[in-house]
């Protein structure tokens, strides 16, 4: 009698490769007859496992007219992992103006056109906004291939509060301007992400510490890769640490919303009695709400009792 197996064993490594290899041969297979309408594709790309690519965004590169791109030779070996055999051309901010008049050119003849970055969802700090823009302007279709993000990959595992998020790119590298950058995302009611580079990061947080304050912070490094590591804890803790103890490679910066704000009977009395001017008690207890963020009920006791007085 063959023993059960056990909850959580590890399959049968050759059987489900071929199996699913084979249910992703077949899906390939099937787009790969289709021919790739004309227009413009924005592609996401690994942001470093390379098997983060997805297989729309596979077959969306083997067939387009050329593929767009920051560096050839970083893209030329994320096209070789995939057997992917099609014109590759540098495209990036030294070169975007130039390019765009051809990229149009190709795209009115009805070309299909790829646009990817060296890792992750294009535009998002990279070039090709405005190819986007002029591509809409002229009419033609663009259409967006998502896929792996470090912005969204560092929010999802920061457990940080995710319902709202700000993202702020780079900062400046001096600290005046950095410092200067803080202060007007200080009052973001919403989790902050930004990019940093490994040789800035001590100095950001404690930027970060100076402006915002004790926020809880989450330094994420190398996501999906060999030698990812995320750390946790109050800015001014962080900065000490990694002045003391560099880190190398990619780093996303999550950072907590502020506090919420102590607001007083006086500052919501004063609000209402302004909204009440021009709006009924209803509108004016909402828009009072909103902007102050104090509790509905308590806002509506403090207005019924100046529709009373009045």
């Amino acid at each position: 009698m063959s023993r059960p197996e056990r909850p959580g064993r590890a399959p049968e490594a050759p059987a489900d490769a071929a199996r699913i290899g084979a249910a992703l041969a077949e899906q390939a297979a099937r787009e790969m007859v289709e021919p790739l309408a004309g227009g413009l594709y924005v592609v996401a790309t690994p942001i470093g496992n390379l098997g983060d690519m997805t297989v729309r965004a596979v077959t969306t590169l083997a067939r387009a007219h050329a593929i767009l791109c920051e560096d050839t030779r970083v893209s030329r070996t994320l096209l070789a992992r995939y057997a992917i055999e099609r014109p590759l051309r540098a495209f990036h901010e030294h070169n975007e103006d130039a390019e765009q008049a051809r990229i149009l050119a190709e795209l009115a003849e009805g070309h299909a056109i790829a646009l990817i970055s060296d890792a992750g969802t294009p535009l998002l700090s990279d070039p090709g906004y405005k190819l986007v823009r002029a591509a809409i302007a002229a009419g033609h279709p663009v259409t967006a291939l998502p896929g792996a993000s470090a912005i969204l990959a560092g929010l999802a595992i920061s457990g940080l509060p995710t319902d709202g998020f700000y993202f702020g790119g780079f900062l400046p590298p001096k600290q005046v301007a950095r410092r200067t950058r803080l202060e007007t995302l200080a009052t973001i009611p919403a989790s902050l992400v930004i990019f940093e580079s490994p040789s800035r990061i001590a100095d950001t947080l404690a930027d970060v510490a100076a402006v915002l304050g004790e926020r809880e912070v989450v330094v994420a490094r190398e996501l999906t890769k060999r030698f990812e590591e995320v750390r946790r804890g109050l800015a001014p803790v962080l900065a000490a640490e990694l002045a003391s103890a560099p880190i190398k490679g990619e780093i996303v910066i999550a950072i907590s919303p502020p506090p919420p704000r102590e607001v007083s009977d006086v500052e919501i009395e004063a609000a209402l009695r302004s909204a009440l001017a021009s709006s009924s008690l209803r509108d004016a207890v909402r828009l009072v709400t909103d902007d102050l963020g104090a509790a509905r009920s308590r806002v509506y006791q403090i207005g019924l009792r100046l529709k009373d007085e009045a």
